[in-house]
């Protein structure tokens, strides 16, 4: 499947696929693009399967999303590339560099959802999706949801991703199967860490506890940084994540 994708920078520039996480869309990566990475790189970022402006089909599976990243990047004319991952993306770029290691040179994995536990896996499945009554309803829930994200954050997310439904509800553009299909891929084992052959960068919270102590001590040659604030690592540390994600992009010789 051929995914809808948001780009930015020259076209001609060194190639940085940013993969967003569950429920969102490629233009969360808006502010990193814009403000630092497109003057140097070109920035695709596409809406997975079943979320944004992407088609909605099954099968959802890690094979499937693997293969409509890459379809897509064909399709933009794009071979190897830089990645960026965020929570479910950032599984994703790891099963991509398992899979296709010559289309993957280096990932910056933010908050990844290496493996998510089982019984949380059901919790957040059984409890996805939601409606509101007003974009004013959606964005109080979302502020309330993630406390330590800056309001400017959420706001642009609110007006990027909510529509209007048929029954005169608003919801977030994606597909709550597609939601309850990708939490079971995340209980399954990541890959192999002695197939991921690529600098790595991990970006984590603490706090959200999401990135395990096993999961940090499986990739002893990583660059890794703690930032406070929750989940929304590329929101709740801005300035420290954006820094690190540029001076990692940038050192090409590690």
């Amino acid at each position: 499947m051929r995914l809808h994708l948001h780009e930015w920078g020259d076209p001609n520039a060194p190639a940085v696929v940013c993969l967003h996480g569950i429920t969102a869309h490629g233009l969360r990566f808006r502010r990193l693009a814009e403000e630092r990475l497109a003057n140097r790189f070109r920035v695709l970022a596409p809406d997975l399967r079943g979320h944004g402006r992407s088609e909605r089909e099954p099968p959802w599976t890690f094979d499937t999303f693997v293969e409509d990243v890459l379809e897509t990047l064909d399709g933009a004319g794009v071979g190897s590339a830089a990645w960026v991952g965020h929570s479910f993306g950032g599984r994703l770029a790891l099963e991509t560099a398992s899979t296709a290691p010559e289309r993957v040179e280096r990932i910056a994995l933010l908050d990844p959802a290496f493996h998510v536990l089982p019984h949380i896996a059901l919790d957040r499945a059984e409890n996805a999706g939601g409606s509101f009554a007003s974009p004013e309803e959606a964005l109080a829930a979302r502020l309330e949801s993630d406390p330590g994200s800056p309001r400017e954050f959420v706001e642009e997310d609110v007006e990027q991703h909510l529509e209007h439904a048929p029954d005169s509800r608003y919801r977030f553009r994606y597909c709550r199967s597609t939601v309850v299909s990708v939490y079971g891929e995340l209980a399954t084992q990541p890959p192999p860490p002695e197939t991921v052959r690529v600098p790595l960068l991990i970006v984590h919270a603490p706090q959200f506890g999401l990135v395990r102590d096993e999961h940090l001590a499986a990739y002893p040659n990583a660059e890794i940084l703690a930032v406070p604030g929750g989940h929304m690592v590329y929101w709740d540390a801005w300035e420290q994540t954006a820094d690190a994600i540029e001076r990692f992009l940038e050192n090409t010789s590690a």
